[in-house]
């Protein structure tokens, strides 16, 4: 539907206006939308300090394997290879039913450690490609200490703040 137009008078002249004067759209975009600014990275870790968490990473993830290899260990049947059932004769209703509990436990640890083991190879990953120990959320350069602590963390303690509220 055009615009209606209607006349302003003025002790000279007549001018005629519209009741919306046009934006220029680029312009409205700009400024109605956030931009997000551009992450400033400060000067990262060393490489010495790298290695160092690199070693640590190592270490939580040689841990993590020796786990998941107890888990499965107990999870499986070593004669047959395949996972133990409550298939016993002997076996009590009650007893089958906490069997059945501690394997349901057992599964859920070994995919728990999984997960865990997952962040790990992807924090070996940004060490590889640089990008270790910056937050994804602002850029800053995440505290040593936290890093030693949760060494695949990939936010700093404010924006994890942020994040949980």
């Amino acid at each position: 539907m055009p615009a209606t137009k209607k006349k302003i008078v003025t002790k000279k002249k007549i001018v005629r206006a519209t009741k919306a004067p046009k934006v220029k759209q680029a312009n409205v975009k700009a400024k109605t939308l956030p931009s997000k600014a551009p992450i400033q990275r400060k000067k990262g870790y060393t490489k010495a300090e790298l290695d160092y968490f690199k070693g640590i990473i190592l270490e939580k993830r040689k841990e993590i394997l020796e786990e998941l290899e107890s888990l499965k260990s107990s999870m499986m049947d070593v004669t047959t290879g395949e996972y133990v059932t409550e298939n016993s004769t002997y076996s009590l209703h009650m007893e089958q039913g906490t069997d059945a509990m501690e394997r349901e436990k057992t599964f859920l640890f070994a995919s728990r450690e999984g997960k865990f083991l997952n962040y790990l190879d992807d924090a070996l990953k940004r060490i590889e490609k640089g990008d270790y120990g910056y937050c994804q959320d602002c850029g800053k350069l995440i505290e040593k200490e936290r890093l030693e602590a949760v060494p695949h963390a990939q936010l700093c303690v404010q924006c994890k703040l942020k994040r949980g509220k």
